[in-house]
């Protein structure tokens, strides 16, 4: 194929193709179409013609792809026009690939959710690693790695990261949390708030840190006791349980206006220390 592009006159020459020759770049990464924008383009096509070529690669005879220029050729095709000037040019699938996603980087048409989709398309179909195609991308490595991290986010929140027009530090700042729940808490904060970035840092860091903290046990229920004859029966079993154990007790109750009184008598003879001991308790019963 190379060789037959090496002799084919028409590479790298500006021609005249017709729209239907002409198929869409398969590795495109771009996926939204303004159509306002599109319709007013085709407007400035029908009065002035198509002022800038499209690039296309040959296939065979009188069949095309395009590398660059998918808004161009979508707008001619609402113009109405049946052919479009294009520079053909002797490149490889592979690399037209690499074109296509470059040319919209560049121009900064694509979202950073369309680039980083057209990157990974990219390493997957042709089966290079990140370094590669950094290479390729004229990209760091460390840039084209965060691009691809965005990927990790559900879709549902990718799109309501791009429908608030948010930036590529907005929806990697997300990437801190992992339930989706979560995520979509903090873009309702930005959206109701208009967060800037640092803002939405700082509100990410506090949730995470107040998910780090340990629940409050609940205090145990303190049992409220309003039986005093619950405390002569605890007396009296105490007593019992001294003579049970060899001790001569004695426990004697008396009662006043004012109080009922516990007297409790314990032989010295028989506890290493200890004088004779007087209970007294309110009355409440």
């Amino acid at each position: 194929m190379a060789g037959f592009f090496g002799k084919d006159k028409s590479i790298n020459r500006v021609l005249m193709i017709r729209v239907e020759a002409i198929r869409p770049n398969p590795a495109q990464p771009r996926r939204h179409f303004d159509e306002e924008e599109l319709l007013s383009l085709s407007r400035s096509i029908q009065k002035n013609g198509l002022l800038q070529p499209l690039t296309v690669r040959k296939l065979g005879e009188d069949r095309y792809e395009l590398i660059a220029g998918e808004r161009r050729l979508r707008a001619a095709k609402l113009a109405h026009c049946r052919a479009v000037p294009c520079l053909v040019v002797s490149v490889s699938e592979q690399q037209s690939a690499v074109f296509a996603l470059l040319e919209n980087i560049q121009r900064q048409d694509l979202s950073f959710f369309e680039q980083a989709r057209g990157i990974l398309t990219l390493m997957e179909t042709w089966g290079i690693s990140q370094e590669e195609a950094a290479g390729r991308l004229g990209m760091a490595q460390s840039t084209l790695a965060n691009k691809l991290r965005l990927l990790r986010l559900p879709e549902q929140i990718q799109k309501l990261v791009s429908a608030q027009g948010l930036t590529e530090r907005h929806a990697r700042a997300l990437l801190r949390l992992t339930k989706e729940e979560e995520q979509r808490q903090i873009l309702e904060e930005i959206k109701m708030h208009d967060l800037n970035v640092a803002q939405t840092e700082q509100l990410i860091a506090k949730l995470l840190q107040e998910a780090g903290k340990p629940k409050a046990q609940k205090p145990k229920p303190v049992r409220i006791v309003k039986d005093v004859r619950i405390f002569y029966n605890t007396i009296t079993n105490a007593v019992n349980l001294m003579r049970q154990s060899g001790i001569d007790a004695v426990a004697q109750r008396r009662e006043s206006e004012e109080y009922i009184e516990f007297l409790l008598q314990i032989p010295k003879s028989q506890v290493s220390s200890g004088p004779t001991t007087s209970v007294s308790q309110s009355e409440t019963a």
